[in-house]
């Protein structure tokens, strides 16, 4: 069985001046929550659709890491995940990859099963799968 998820975005006028507010009504994370040209490609305080790609990133993988672990015998006591979309500007802007930095502590597993499994989980999380950028990352046994 499938399911949906949704989020909304309502923008008002051009890219440079204009502004936005993005919502996710299914959780209610946010409502509202402002975006413009400024938060995006400057330093305005604000969301951009670059960092939620990030944040969904994190998460996902954090889970599809947790998942095979556990199917391994394996219970994590932390993942912590950060995820770097890597951007380029020139001919327009678009997403060129995404960097996977991991740190984990899990008890009973050695850094090859550690390693095997973090890859794995790279590969094969939605997020991952669904973006068609190569996806590289980092990833530390503590």
């Amino acid at each position: 069985m499938g399911f949906k998820r949704h989020a909304t975005a309502h923008w008002e006028g051009d890219l440079k001046s204009g502004q936005g507010r993005m919502s996710t009504p299914q959780s209610g994370l946010f409502e509202g929550t402002r975006y413009s040209f400024n938060t995006r490609f400057g330093e305005e305080k604000g969301t951009n659709p670059e960092e939620l790609l990030a944040a969904a990133h994190a998460g996902c993988y954090s889970m599809a890491l947790s998942f095979m672990l556990q199917n391994a015998g394996f219970t994590a006591s932390r993942i912590d995940t950060k995820a770097e979309v890597l951007m380029e500007t020139s001919p327009g802007p678009h997403a060129v990859g995404v960097h996977l930095t991991v740190t984990a502590s899990i008890p009973g597993i050695d850094a090859a099963g550690f390693a095997d499994i973090a890859t794995n989980a790279k590969e094969n999380c939605v997020i991952s799968r669904a973006l068609g950028i190569p996806v590289t990352m980092d990833a530390k046994l503590v």
